[in-house]
């Protein structure tokens, strides 16, 4: 699998990244949210993915833009990463504890994009001073864009950072293991095609 290249500007919002999805758990991520680099960071770590972004935005007005659209990018690069999609797991899910804090995600690579964040009242309403929605917008960006089936459930804490950090370590875990090439000549679909 190789390296793949992305930019993408708009009056919003300006982003360059590199991926690959096979790579060591590396980052370089400037996003100027030092929130969301750091949860960039944990998703490609727990990934094992290789990632590089360089991001900017009108977070004058707020960060909803950029947190979106960087789903919407990172999305992409993974559905471009995942040609074929032959030999490759498909499925899988995880719970990731973090102190106080569960939460549980679920991924099918099947090519229809369907996303589900359950329970995500029990977020604070601000966290790092943004509203809680920016989270449920990246996720759903990122699905939709890379065609998967995503579910996150909050299953139980009290702590914003702590469910909003095993979300992004779930993420990496459950994509990394989804993507595991396990079966030599078959694709995990009996219509015998992952699009």
């Amino acid at each position: 699998m190789k390296k793949i290249e992305y930019k993408r500007q708009t009056k919003e919002t300006n982003i360059q990244i590199e991926f690959l999805l096979n790579g060591h758990g590396k980052s370089q991520i400037d996003t100027s949210l030092g929130y969301l680099d750091h949860f960039l960071t944990l998703f490609c770590f727990w990934g094992n993915f290789d990632l590089q972004v360089i991001a900017s935005g009108d977070i004058q007005v707020d960060a909803h833009h950029l947190v979106e659209d960087i789903g919407l990018c990172l999305g992409d690069v993974f559905k471009k990463s995942l040609a074929g999609k032959k030999g490759i797991n498909r499925m899988s899910w995880v719970r990731v504890p973090m102190d106080e804090a569960l939460v549980e995600v679920v991924v099918d690579l099947s090519g229809r994009p369907y996303f589900v964040l359950n329970n995500d009242e029990i977020l604070p309403q601000v966290i790092f001073g943004q509203e809680r929605d920016i989270w449920r917008e990246f996720f759903k960006s990122f699905a939709n864009k890379a065609q998967i089936n995503l579910h996150i459930n909050f299953i139980y804490g009290k702590n914003g950072h702590h469910l909003i950090e095993a979300a992004f370590k779930g993420f990496g875990i459950a994509l990394r293991k989804a993507t595991q090439i396990v079966f030599e000549e078959k694709t995990m679909s009996t219509k015998g095609l992952l699009e």
